[in-house]
């Protein structure tokens, strides 16, 4: 009587065991399912035309300090992007770190092979490997990877992120150039309005206030995407990233660089601006060129290393 028992116990277990396998493989299918389909959903949104760039020398395998060189601006056919936005992505895998490096774009700098120009020349003449070659000459800091935003995608992706749109405090009205106006005051914006508020540039601070509220919003953004309701937006989000990016970063390295980034502690991201307050001076050069913003490389570079710089090592020779 008593083996007959147990025998049953037995049997109810390895029932209730193929039950939950069952349940789990169910639940794995419908989330797998979801994903796909949100991810699919996320790319078919995506209208952008980025190049190719296949000649980038940067790194084969995530440093222990990644640098991440990221460029936006509008994709025009063939034709290679307008860079309204260059920044350099910093991650210290072994602290967590993740740091935000937004470089001026009328920083006049020497560009290797072709003299001085404005920074932004470099990536108009030769792509993001001449750029990464022109931060490497002037600031002795290396560049493993590219990523190229077209910016047609941002406003989806923040439509994504934060349906509900980002809180700003705009200073004074906006329009000219953004093909919109924005009225000065707290108010909420969603993707096409926060889009302009962050390319707005025709104020007295010139792309200086417009390199400050790119920084804000990466903030505010950071905020919401860590946020537990946006989990199961991932895939759809990464549909829509995916079809508005070209960059040498594989797959699996961005998900482990956004696994590290999500799971852990740190989520902090400090951010920096080049040139620093006291290391240029703003002169009309004539010609072609203008009015830039003309570096003291030694006191620029210096500083850029320092903010690098994690637990006094140099990120740069990673």
């Amino acid at each position: 009587m008593r083996q007959e028992a147990r025998r049953q116990r037995r049997k109810n277990r390895k029932k209730r065991t193929r039950n939950f396998l069952r349940i789990l493989l169910l639940l794995f299918l419908v989330v797998a399912g979801y994903s796909i389909y949100q991810y699919i959903q996320g790319f078919d949104r995506s209208d952008s035309n980025l190049n190719q760039f296949q000649d980038f020398k940067g790194a084969d395998e995530l440093p222990t300090r990644t640098n991440v060189l990221i460029l936006g601006g509008d994709a025009r056919g063939d034709e290679t992007p307008r860079t309204d936005t260059i920044m350099i992505a910093h991650y210290n895998f072994d602290t967590n770190k993740a740091k935000v490096v937004s470089i001026m774009r009328d920083s006049y700098v020497k560009i290797p092979g072709h003299g001085k120009n404005k920074i932004n020349a470099a990536y108009a003449i030769g792509g993001p490997e001449l750029l990464r070659k022109t931060i490497k000459e002037n600031f002795g800091v290396n560049v493993h990877y590219y990523a190229i935003v077209d910016f047609k995608g941002f406003p989806k992706i923040v439509d994504t992120i934060a349906p509900d749109g980002i809180e700003v405090d705009i200073p004074y009205e906006m329009s000219h150039g953004i093909h919109m106006t924005l009225k000065p005051g707290k108010q909420t914006l969603h993707g096409e309005e926060l889009l302009g508020y962050v390319r707005f540039r025709h104020d007295a601070q010139s792309d200086f206030g417009r390199v400050k509220r790119q920084q804000e919003v990466i903030g505010k953004l950071k905020d919401q995407a860590v946020q537990v309701t946006n989990i199961l937006k991932i895939p759809k989000l990464a549909g829509i990233v995916n079809s508005n990016l070209e960059t040498n970063l594989g797959t699996g390295q961005l998900a482990w660089i956004a696994k590290e980034f999500l799971s852990s502690d740190n989520r902090e991201v400090e951010s920096f601006r080049l040139p620093i307050e006291d290391g240029f001076t703003e002169e009309n050069l004539g010609g072609s060129i203008g009015a830039a913003l003309v570096l003291d490389i030694d006191k620029n570079k210096e500083a850029l290393q320092k903010f690098l710089d994690d637990e006094n090592e140099k990120s740069s020779n990673q």
